[in-house]
């Protein structure tokens, strides 16, 4: 079993930063896994925002290149997701997963952070 537990999300000014972090935990060599943070906004598909392969090879939504950049810390089973210039439509509930293949194809979810961008 693998536990991915998200946090930093919160409320920001349209314009502003976030860094939301998922700690992963379990039966997991993380090193080797492919990891991803989707979002879904009320009314919406569930969305692939950014993925980041064993080998750092990443992957992003065309809503948001140049603004959002992933990043994974191996040693602290962690990966990170730094969003600026944060717009209205960015708001959702953000998950973290991890897969043994492709972040394409998630085996395992987070429980999501609420990320709300508003004035």
């Amino acid at each position: 079993q693998v536990h991915l537990v998200e946090s930093g999300g919160g409320l920001v000014q349209p314009g502003g930063s976030l860094r939301l972090s998922c700690a992963a935990s379990g039966s997991i060599i993380f090193s080797i896994n492919a990891m991803g943070w989707y979002r879904q906004a009320p009314g919406k598909e569930r969305e692939l925002v950014a993925g980041m392969a064993s080998d750092g090879s990443t992957k992003y939504a065309d809503s948001v290149k140049g603004r959002f950049a992933v990043s994974r810390d191996n040693a602290k089973n962690t990966v990170y997701l730094q969003m600026n210039s944060l717009k209205p439509e960015d708001t959702a509930i953000y998950f973290c997963t991890t897969s043994g293949s492709s972040y394409r194809y998630p085996n395992y979810w987070g429980q999501g952070t609420q990320v709300t961008v508003s004035s």
